[in-house]
């Protein structure tokens, strides 16, 4: 049975991430396409633009963030589900772009493939 994993892009890959899903919908600054050693950049799966430019990453709102995030991927079903099928066999690693490894969409996205709504 795989795992569905978190790590941040700007970190270096290694053998146990097994798939590397980018799930930021724009490209990290400074990390070659190249270096990222991505296997997929799913952009459906992460926030909307207004969701992201919103949150800023603020502590104060990461609970409400967490909730509309939540209610956004309730239409990504199909996509939630694929993932869910390929953490029964292999590992997954769910890459973020964010400073801040605590305050993060990845946190959320793992949360819900692992917990459910």
């Amino acid at each position: 049975m795989g795992t569905i994993k978190i790590k941040r892009i700007y970190d270096d890959p290694s053998e146990d991430d097994g798939y590397r899903i980018l799930v930021d919908r724009l490209w990290p600054r400074g990390v070659s396409k190249a270096d990222a050693k991505i296997d997929e950049w799913n952009k459906e799966l992460a926030p909307s633009t207004d969701l992201r430019k919103w949150f800023d990453h603020k502590a104060d709102r990461f609970d409400e963030f967490s909730a509309l995030y939540r209610e956004e991927l309730v239409l990504k079903e199909d996509d939630l589900e694929k993932l869910r099928d390929m953490a029964r066999s292999v590992t997954i690693t769910l890459l973020y772009g964010a400073k801040d490894p605590s305050l993060n969409q990845a946190i959320v996205l793992q949360d819900l493939l692992v917990n459910g709504m």
